[in-house]
């Protein structure tokens, strides 16, 4: 299975797509459900660097599906610099 960020490489981790380190904050708790905040998707080890180095807050509230998640500048240019390298 290919990364669902980049699609470059083989997936070996998995990213919460609301970050687990927000899951008891109260907020997340009254908009998400249980299922939500548990979702998964498979990434690379390098994407899953760099997106767990961003904020996890702005990550939950606003980047938390694949498609928000590449619309995310960081994420963005970093997803455009890798698949130019290969």
């Amino acid at each position: 299975m290919n990364c669902s960020l980049c699609g470059m490489e083989e997936a070996f981790n998995r990213h919460h797509l609301i970050p687990r380190t927000v899951h008891s904050n109260k907020w997340f708790k009254k908009n998400f459900t249980r299922e939500e905040m548990n979702a998964t998707v498979p990434v690379c080890g390098g994407c899953h660097g760099m997106v767990t180095a961003l904020d996890p807050k702005e990550l939950g509230r606003n980047h938390n599906t694949v498609e928000k998640l590449l619309e995310h500048p960081t994420v963005a240019s970093y997803v455009a610099w890798k698949r130019r390298k290969k």
